[in-house]
């Protein structure tokens, strides 16, 4: 339920509403904010004009996910139901957007299986591709209001 009370935070006023402080829409369209956070972690913040907490996101997310692709991650789609797991891990890959094409295109995709760090890359990038799955919900909650994005 939502309710009438208001309270005065950094000068805006943002409506309380069970317990949680919802603020006023940042301006912009709450579908190129969550697009831009697809295809690049981080740049739907900058969109909304949240520069600190988008080049954050896009240098710490960017980065996991080149060091995914230096340590050898295998970067190829299964994209059929008969291992539900490779299924998955290759969805949590291309959740990272723009940079995982790139990468693929740039003929990373194969990795090094008997590479040591072979592992460690597969879980960097499946890790990286789940975080910009949560950086693009953040966008969107900021888009329409829901968090002050801080």
């Amino acid at each position: 339920m939502i309710t009438s009370r208001f309270l005065a935070r950094a000068g805006k006023e943002a409506l309380l509403a069970d317990s949680r402080i919802i603020a006023e829409p940042r301006r912009g369209g709450v579908l190129p904010a969550v697009l831009l956070a697809w295809l690049l972690p981080g740049a739907g913040h900058l969109y909304l004009r949240r520069t600190t907490k988008g080049l954050v996101l896009l240098v710490t997310i960017l980065g996991l996910f080149s060091m995914g692709v230096a340590w050898q991650a295998r970067l190829e789609p299964s994209l059929g139901l008969e291992d539900l797991l490779a299924f998955l891990r290759s969805i949590a890959q291309m959740a990272m957007g723009l940079p995982y094409f790139i990468a693929r295109s740039l003929g990373f995709e194969a990795g090094l299986v008997t590479a040591p760090s072979h592992e460690y890359g597969n879980t960097f990038t499946e890790v990286s591709g789940l975080l910009n799955i949560l950086v693009m919900l953040d966008a969107y909650d900021t888009a329409v209001g829901r968090k002050n994005g801080s």
